[in-house]
């Protein structure tokens, strides 16, 4: 029998208030900080980099610019690193656009590199042939890579970091999914020469809208955030040596991110949950995957829950059929990011493949995960995947 559909809609992952986010914004408002730039600011930052290094010295030397998206984060990276229009940049194929579109506001070309299949991230020894055949090709070494760290699943970032520094290439790694996962026990984000988070409405916290970019040192924070504030030279008039960009986080949407951060933890330890009651849960259906940890190297937040499905083990059930199912039951879910090799804007950039992320792409699907979703939706929801895939 189907069940009813849901009386309160479903979703992936919605952002999800603590309380304390009122505080900060009434004193916000009440000093007339609203701009750009404030007390909020300076403590979300310092808060961040205290999250990210926390019982980890190895990480006290990173510096935190909160900034107006991920995306802008990534976009800072990559002007830090040195990317300049004519230049090539290693992009991870499976992923959001966000990824890989900051590069071409620099002028440069983004390659794209497929997945290997334990985390679905970049696959490092095809990195390491494409830099080698992007330099016999054109003469030249790609300027940065762009690891991700998919639906927060942290990417094999030894390997990745080794091919980097064997070509000496600079790092800009794309954590945006991946607040609070863990690779070898260090914060993802803080692995590259440069990491960007992301606080959009469906992340692990949110500012509204809102993103940061994980600075090596101060010198190299001050210089994000002079190009983050339109670049302004210190003279006592407006004059710019450089394009600048309007990016710097305001002190409003700080004080919501101050306020996320008291449950962030929390945030984290419930998507975890959630995750290990959908594996649980689903371990025992035939043709049905759930992407856990693939080794003890990994500690994934599980931003989103994944799975793939073999239709030639579910009578002929697919992911679009089960996603269609769901959308009836007012339930969220969607399918597997598209690979970038895939999309027409970037029909004409190198790619360098292997099969993986279109085969991922065709057969998965993400499950509800965020803050509001119970472990009795998530009973629901996995009775439902049984229920269709044993017909």
């Amino acid at each position: 029998m189907t069940p009813k559909a849901s009386p309160r809609r479903i979703h992936l992952c919605l952002c999800h208030m603590s309380g304390n986010e009122q505080r900060y914004i009434d004193e916000a408002f009440a000093d007339n900080w609203v701009v750009p730039l404030g007390p909020n600011v300076d403590a979300f930052e310092n808060s961040l980099q205290d999250f990210l290094s926390k019982g980890d010295p190895s990480r006290d030397h990173l510096r935190i610019a909160a900034v107006s998206a991920g995306t802008a984060a990534i976009h800072l990276g990559l002007i830090l690193a040195g990317v300049k229009a004519g230049d090539e940049v290693i992009c991870q194929s499976f992923t959001f656009a966000a990824s890989a579109n900051p590069v071409t506001y620099q002028g440069a070309t983004p390659v794209f590199v497929d997945s290997e299949a334990d985390t679905w991230n970049m696959d490092p020894a095809l990195l390491d042939f494409a830099i080698s055949d992007r330099i016999a090709k054109t003469g030249r070494k790609p300027s940065a890579i762009i690891p991700v760290h998919l639906y927060g699943m942290p990417a094999k970032m030894d390997e990745i970091m080794m091919i980097a520094d064997k070509w000496d290439i600079p790092v800009v790694e794309d954590a945006a999914e991946a607040l609070g996962s863990s690779y070898r026990g260090h914060a993802c984000g803080t692995f590259g020469n440069f990491g960007a988070l992301s606080f959009n409405g469906n992340k692990m916290i949110t500012t509204s809208g809102g993103g940061a970019l994980v600075c090596p040192d101060q010198e190299s924070r001050a210089r994000a955030v002079f190009f983050a504030t339109q670049a302004r030279e210190s003279y006592p008039y407006y004059q710019h040596e450089n394009i600048g960009y309007n990016y710097r986080m305001s002190n409003i949407c700080a004080g919501i991110g101050r306020g996320q951060m008291t449950v962030l933890d929390e945030h984290i330890a419930h998507h975890r949950r959630l995750a290990a009651l959908y594996a649980s849960l689903l371990a025992d259906v035939e043709g049905v995957d759930f992407h856990a940890n693939p080794s003890p190297k990994s500690d994934a937040n599980f931003w989103l829950s994944t799975i793939t499905i073999d239709p030639s083990l579910t009578g002929g059930l697919t992911p679009d059929e089960l996603r269609l199912h769901f959308e009836s039951l007012n339930i969220e879910t969607r399918l597997l990011w598209k690979p970038m090799h895939m999309q027409p804007v970037f029909s004409k950039a190198p790619a360098y493949t292997n099969g993986v992320s279109s085969s991922l792409f065709s057969r998965g699907l993400c499950l509800p995960s965020g803050p509001w979703v119970t472990e009795e939706d998530v009973e629901m929801i996995v009775s439902e995947i049984k229920r269709l895939a044993s017909r």
